[in-house]
């Protein structure tokens, strides 16, 4: 049993939590919830000993323990696979003193023990791990000082799940990950077998994985059983009790004042009057359900065109010359699309959506655009760009130069920024509140394309309601990104798959695509008894050459896709010069011809070796 018992924080002289209490039984899955702000973080800061409470205590048995994620990624030159093994400090340990024992009663107990904690076996599971997080085979094997702060994240929330704590504690543990590995997460986390807490504003995987709701508002908790959407109900009926209550109570007060203001001069019944008023007085009133009259999001709509907006033809598109991250790009945006970008980080959706919104220019290929589209554009950094010591009204008056105070004023408004909130500065604002401030500033000249690239990490589940009711509202095209399927299925209407360089419209689903990325609902064959050992050696090499073939196969595609892109360029080179890329545009047509046949033999090669790879995966599947 996790007591949490009376816990009360004050920060800056006011109380975060307040006297906060509530009992977490052996084994549950708990979703902390709560507004942005109302001391989630805090809260479980509290219970691993981070932060140290004014009052009252946590309590749980001797020798639980806890595991929370590191405030600060891991870096080196460790693997992160080497770093995730690490993370068993116990099986490290073990194997390390088996190495050095020279005492055979000694080391037969630590193999004991060894096979007690399923020790062998942590190679493969913290492999499986990372691969669900993902890390493929090669990106195991990388120095962490080779990644970025958010995969070094991913490592860091891999190597506690290894770890397997008995009350594993995340705090928005999805806010690094695509909607890849945020399913695989939440498939990990229904079958966790400990206690879990997790602070997450993830609809589907606080419905899918949680048990309990403890609802933090105003420093109190409150436990409801079952998932978020019986939260939601339960807290509808209780709205609609407090509602009439506090109806009766004011209808109350009403008789009580109307008694004491005509019976008050009267000698008869002044004291009468007197008791009445003093009723009045110690009356408390019933407290309204907490709401944000500041939770907005109002897109501005744009003025008509004619589609499409977008036609991508051929495109290729990439950061270095000769090598670009997407190719063959045929799309087209019309202004009433809802487009989500689906595949996992690292397979280009974000290059796609920079292509779109014309930050980065066709390596090859044409991009046409309406010549009277606006784009808003948004990112996570634009939200970490803003001033701090600046306030909303001055960013938004810079932006919009030349516009009238009053039209200013009117776009803050949109996204709830009146009065003094217009005029506080942003350093003091919420990850929420900068969220909605970046959206209010990109959407100012009334967009025909809204790009959002992650548009929910700092908004909790009301203000993602209400962004995705203010996205069916616009009348723009929108294309998303987000890990956050809820919203997707909501908002989107049309799907596009990136990967293997290419990007292409999925035929199904956001479910189908879900049971795709799980292998659910996957043909599945015969069960077959159990194979011995030499069976499971041959096995895994037939897996291993499998693999190699794949990638084999995965490189003479993209090899025959960028040669066939040089044939074309080189062909439209000798066509027209003067359209040509300047690659090639100072080449004579004697070279350019050595360089196409080139080219072709060696395109022919990569297609020929590829049906071959091809060939052996299929006599390998059969």
């Amino acid at each position: 049993m996790l007591t949490i018992n009376g816990i009360t924080v004050r920060l800056g002289g006011r109380a975060i939590l307040d006297r906060a209490t509530a009992a977490i039984t052996p084994g549950s899955k708990v979703g902390l919830i709560g507004r942005n702000g109302a001391g989630k973080s805090t809260l479980m800061k509290v219970i691993v000993g981070q932060l140290e409470a004014d009052e009252g205590e946590i309590e749980m048995p001797r020798r639980t323990r806890l595991g929370y994620i590191a405030q600060e990624a891991p870096s080196g030159t460790q693997t992160p696979f080497e770093a995730v093994l690490a993370a068993d400090i116990e099986r490290a340990s073990l194997l390390d003193e088996a190495e050095h024992c020279t005492d055979p009663h000694r080391l037969g107990d630590i193999h004991d023990r060894l096979l007690a904690i399923d020790a062998y076996s942590a190679p493969a599971r913290a492999g499986r791990i990372l691969l669900g997080l993902g890390f493929d085979e090669e990106m195991q094997g990388l120095p962490l000082d080779s990644y970025s702060g958010g995969w070094k994240m991913r490592v860091a929330l891999a190597a506690l799940l290894f770890s397997a704590p008995d009350v594993l504690l995340l705090d928005e543990p999805s806010n690094h990950l695509d909607l890849e590995a945020t399913l695989w997460l939440e498939n990990f986390l229904k079958g966790y077998s400990g206690t879990l807490v997790v602070i997450s504003h993830e609809r589907d995987l606080l419905n899918n994985v949680v048990d309990t709701i403890l609802h933090l508002e105003r420093g109190k908790i409150s436990l409801y059983s079952g998932n978020y959407d019986g939260f939601e109900r339960q807290r509808a009926e209780r709205a609609a009790q407090i509602a009439a209550a506090s109806a009766a109570q004011e209808a109350q007060r009403a008789r009580l004042q109307d008694y004491i203001a005509r019976n008050s001069a009267r000698a008869s019944t002044a004291k009468q009057a007197q008791s009445r008023a003093k009723m009045l007085a110690k009356m408390q009133p019933i407290a309204a359900l907490a709401e944000d009259p500041s939770l907005s999001f109002d897109f501005p709509s744009p003025t008509e065109l004619r589609p499409p907006l977008i036609t991508l033809d051929m495109a290729s598109v990439g950061y270095a010359e000769d090598s670009p991250v997407l190719q063959q790009l045929n799309l087209r945006i019309d202004p009433d699309d809802r487009v989500a970008l689906l595949g996992r980080n690292g397979n280009g959706k974000t290059t796609l959506a920079r292509l779109l919104a014309a930050q980065l220019s066709p390596m090859a290929g044409t991009v046409t655009s309406s010549g009277k589209m606006r784009v808003g554009y948004f990112t996570q950094y634009q939200v970490e760009e803003l001033h701090g010591d600046e306030t909303p009204l001055q960013h938004m008056t810079r932006a919009m130069e030349g516009k009238t105070p009053g039209a200013v004023r009117a776009q803050l408004g949109r996204f709830g920024f009146s009065g003094e909130k217009a005029t506080t500065l942003v350093g003091k604002l919420s990850g929420g509140e900068r969220a909605r401030l970046a959206l209010a500033l990109i959407t100012r000249d009334a967009p025909h394309l809204l790009i959002l690239d992650e548009p929910t990490n700092h908004l909790d589940v009301d203000a993602r309601e209400a962004l995705v009711q203010a996205l069916n509202g616009y009348d723009g095209a929108v294309i998303l990104i987000s890990h956050d399927r809820h919203m997707v299925e909501l908002t989107a209407d049309r799907l596009v798959l990136v990967e293997h360089g290419m990007a292409v419209d999925y035929a199904g689903s956001i479910d189908d695509y879900i049971d795709f990325v799980l292998g659910r609902n996957q043909p599945k064959g015969e069960k077959k008894p159990k194979a011995s050992k030499a069976e499971r050696k041959a096995e895994y090499r037939a897996r291993d050459d499998s693999r190699a073939l794949k990638k084999a196969a995965t490189d003479a595609e993209a090899a025959s896709i960028r040669l066939a892109a040089l044939c074309t360029s080189i062909d439209q080179a000798m066509a027209d010069p003067a359209a040509a890329e300047p690659a090639l545009a100072s080449l004579s047509m004697a070279e350019l011809g050595r360089r196409r046949a080139k080219a072709a033999a060696e395109l022919q090669e990569a297609e020929a070796l590829w049906m071959e790879i091809s060939e052996q995966l299929d006599r390998l599947a059969a």
